[in-house]
Parts: structure tokens; C-alpha cells; sequence
């Protein structure tokens, strides 16, 4: 099975955290996840993440730190998620390439549906409290 590699985005602002809903007709549509995006050929993950919340949020970051990878099978595919934590460095986020986005603290993650790959991060994220 193909495994799709993903670059995400763990933005954290005042003790919060930004995630995104995603788009109908997508796969996983109305879920909420930490944004990013696929990484293509020759990319570096860290560009990756840098180019894909630049064209989700038209934000640009910091220098995104490496934080957990996470690898889940679905029935139709294989994601190898590789988080990083980081702040926005340039821009106010808008929701450009997704439904919606909200600013949440680690202990609110849980009252968002959220794809199954991302469980282990939001756990993570709820024992590390605060950014």
C-alpha cells in the first residue's frame, strides 16, 4: 500500500494551539486536524510544512522543531504524519484552504473530531500541557 508522507503543523500561540477543519468533498471532510499538507518529490519536510501553511493560512513560521511521527493505515491508504511545533513568525491566519479554524487550548482537543492518525498527538500534546 502507498504510504502518502505529511508535514503538520502544531501552531501554538498563548497556550493554544490552531487547527483547521477540513473542506467538504475531501477525504476525512469536516474532521479537524493540525494543518500541513503532502510533501512532494525532493521536498524537505520542513519546506514542505513552510509552503503548505503559507498556502492553508498565508502564514509564514518559525523554524518548525520536530516533535512526533506518526504512522496509521486507513483502509484506502497509508499516512506517515511528521509533526513539528512552531509559532507564526509573519501574517494573521484565514482559513484559505480550509473550512474553518479556531485557536484551542491542549485540555479542548478532545471536543473536536479529529482523524484517527492524529489521537496519539492530541494525548501527546494534553500530557506536555501548554506550548
Amino acid at each position: 500500500m502507498k504510504v502518502v508522507e505529511v508535514a503538520a503543523g502544531l501552531i501554538h500561540h498563548a497556550g493554544r494551539y490552531l487547527i483547521a477543519r477540513r473542506k467538504p468533498g475531501v477525504h476525512l471532510a469536516g474532521y479537524w486536524e493540525f494543518p500541513g499538507g503532502k510533501r512532494e518529490a525532493g521536498e524537505s519536510f520542513e519546506d514542505c510544512l513552510r509552503r503548505e501553511l503559507f498556502e492553508e493560512l498565508s502564514v509564514r513560521i518559525d523554524v518548525p522543531v520536530p516533535y512526533r511521527i506518526i504512522r496509521h493505515e486507513y483502509p484506502e491508504k497509508t499516512v506517515k504524519l511528521h509533526f513539528y511545533r512552531c509559532a507564526i513568525e509573519a501574517g494573521q491566519a484565514a482559513p484559505i484552504e480550509c473550512a474553518e479554524i479556531r485557536w484551542v487550548l491542549p485540555e479542548e482537543l478532545p471536543r473536536y473530531k479529529f482523524p484517527p492518525a492524529d489521537r496519539i498527538i492530541i494525548e501527546a500534546l494534553q500530557q506536555d500541557g501548554r506550548p
